[in-house]
């Protein structure tokens, strides 16, 4: 059983202010993954949550996700997916029994009917159950459940497994989209979902029996705890750290009879517009950029030497739209201030709130322009509930309840 492992396709995502969709970038990684699946012909793909960017994706998203999968129908390519974080898990089941009759597998929800939906194909070795399971909501599952006892994601997903009708004698393959870590050490998180932090964690023995585990929800690829325990990462890189990554691309992965160990290939599609982080003094950088003839880049360019000037700010954006690239971010980590605007000493620092301190950054980085009222306000929010509570201990669901009322606020006002 041969199968294509996709995760985290943020569908409609934009970084910087730059559109990936608008600008090509996701349409043109569809075009080639299509032109990839044509040439292998896999028993399947499988995608592990994040399909869209938002629970309520742009008609354009969601138009990119038809064209893919309706290929992939038309190729007599079974799809099954999984609902992320990012996801509704009730937009992006719409009218999955109708898909489910053209080969496309789509999670429902768990909080009605805590029952996985399972698809199995056969090859030569017999049946491969495939079991897809969106991301876990504790409170939820355990409503769902009825076992107000479970609290945290592990024990969550360990109960809801539990309840399934899963033959750990034959194959199967966990579709999920979670947290997953080794002992509670985290793996290599890329830098567009560095907040998932120690939220969520799942420890990699919760899924011991499954012969394959396709996870999302991390943007680097690797496996976790065990080689059959494995995060595709995201097809593009959505931040500049994840330019450290190697090469990214799904994974082909090759299932044997039961109890052979499982092939894993990373099959590598190059990006539309490449993402590249430059950092140094800056006349280096100039130096060397005038002599490098790539074109048709995303960029940041991180100065060492120096503040940037209006006439740095102004070669870099000319050099780069004169070579079809974007320059999404240049900035500075030059520390040694002069005049008004000097170093803070570190009593300094620690004699102002964490609302001034964020106004201050954020006036020098925006050349003197103070940040917005609602923005103050909302850092006011912040400040009062990191003041009042344990540094060490998570927010309560009346600090979040308190957060979103606010924000909800703000969102109606406007």
């Amino acid at each position: 059983m041969r199968f294509l492992h996709l995760a985290d396709l943020h569908f409609g995502k934009s970084i910087y202010g730059t559109s990936l969709l608008e600008n090509g970038d996701q349409g043109a990684w569809v075009d080639r993954f299509l032109a990839l699946a044509e040439t292998i012909r896999p028993d399947a793909v499988v995608i592990a949550g994040d399909v869209y960017d938002r629970g309520a994706p742009s008609g354009d998203a969601v138009q990119l996700l038809s064209r893919m999968l309706t290929k992939l129908s038309a190729l007599s390519i079974p799809v099954m997916m999984c609902a992320g974080n990012h996801d509704s898990v009730q937009r992006l089941s719409f009218a999955s029994p109708l898909l489910a009759l053209a080969g496309v597998h789509i999670s429902g929800s768990l909080y009605d009917d805590p029952m996985l939906s399972h698809v199995t194909l056969h090859d030569e070795h017999g049946p491969v159950t495939f079991w897809l399971m969106p991301y876990v909501f504790p409170a939820l599952i355990a409503g769902a459940l009825g076992d107000d006892s479970l609290r945290g994601s592990e024990e969550a997903v360990r109960a809801l497994l539990h309840t399934q009708p899963v033959d750990f004698s034959g194959r199967n393959v966990l579709i999920a989209h979670q947290n997953v870590t080794v002992n509670g050490t985290p793996g290599e998180h890329g830098g567009s979902e560095s907040m998932v932090g120690g939220v969520g964690q799942i420890d990699y023995t919760v899924f011991d029996g499954f012969d394959y585990v396709a996870l999302g929800h991390i943007h680097a690829a690797y496996p976790v705890g065990r080689e059959a325990v494995r995060y595709a990462g995201s097809p593009l890189c959505y931040h500049f750290n994840e330019t450290r990554q190697a090469a990214k691309g799904p994974l082909l992965v090759e299932l044997g009879a039961k109890g052979e160990a499982v092939k894993v290939e990373t099959l590598v599609i190059p990006p539309l517009h490449p993402m590249r982080e430059i950092r140094g003094a800056y006349e280096e950088i100039r130096d060397a950029e005038l002599s490098d003839p790539r074109r048709g880049e995303y960029l940041r360019v991180v100065l060492t030497d120096r503040r940037v000037s209006p006439e740095i700010a102004a070669f870099f954006r000319e050099l780069y739209q004169g070579r079809d690239s974007v320059l999404m971010e240049l900035c500075s980590e030059f520390t040694q201030l002069s005049g008004a605007a000097g170093a803070l000493e570190r009593g300094d620092v620690e004699q102002k709130s964490i609302e001034d301190l964020f106004g201050d950054f954020y006036t020098e980085r925006s050349d003197g322009t103070p940040p917005a009222d609602a923005d103050a306000q909302l850092l006011a929010e912040a400040g009062e509930l990191l003041r009042r509570t344990d540094p060490h201990a998570a927010p309560t669901a009346r600090d979040v309840e308190r957060l979103l009322d606010y924000l909800t606020g703000q969102e109606a006002e406007r």
